[in-house]
């Protein structure tokens, strides 16, 4: 039950690590070269996330995305070509607690909602990533775990705009 991937076929710098630790659970983990305070300003700011989170290798972009990132705030995210062919990710947060930890529900499932657990560790200036994820049926986690596997190249968009954000903040 507890298979680890640990990095892609080349190496990276930051691998990202996916684990199945439960039949209810999945952990994705990931550091990156950057503040806590950064890479959760990535997570939350609505212009930011545009610019990471859909994968660009599958071609669908992000064409929207709203977040309203306090306790009882909603997020919405929306990906595809035009208005006909969308998909859209939505829920809930449930807590926040700013450049520590971020917790929300997924609610665009037939399912059952899963929860999102993200947390950040800062050390010497990175920060260790943990993404948890907690679906209501095996079956869910069966669908989502290649959610987590995606996130390999996502983390890479991420870490692009760590270094651009980095460096633009060295000049303020």
């Amino acid at each position: 039950m507890n298979a680890a991937t640990t990095s892609e076929p080349t190496p990276v710098k930051n691998p990202t690590t996916v684990e199945r630790t439960s039949d209810r659970e999945f952990v994705v983990t990931r550091t990156f070269d950057g503040p806590a305070r950064l890479v959760y300003e990535a997570w939350t700011n609505p212009e930011l996330l545009q610019q990471w989170w859909a994968p660009q290798s599958m071609g669908i972009p992000l064409r929207s995305c709203e977040a309203d990132v306090r306790v009882g705030g909603t997020y919405r995210f929306v990906f595809g070509h035009d208005g006909s062919e969308t998909v859209a990710f939505f829920g809930k947060y449930i807590e926040v607690n700013p450049h520590s930890r971020l917790v929300w529900t997924n609610e665009e499932g037939d399912g059952g909602e899963a929860v999102t657990t993200l947390t950040f560790e800062e050390k010497d200036g990175k920060t260790l990533l943990v993404l948890r994820e907690r679906h209501p049926s095996k079956e869910a986690v069966d669908e989502a775990i290649g959610f987590g596997e995606g996130l390999r190249e996502t983390f890479g968009q991420l870490d692009e705009l760590l270094v651009t954000l980095g460096a633009n903040e060295g000049r303020s």
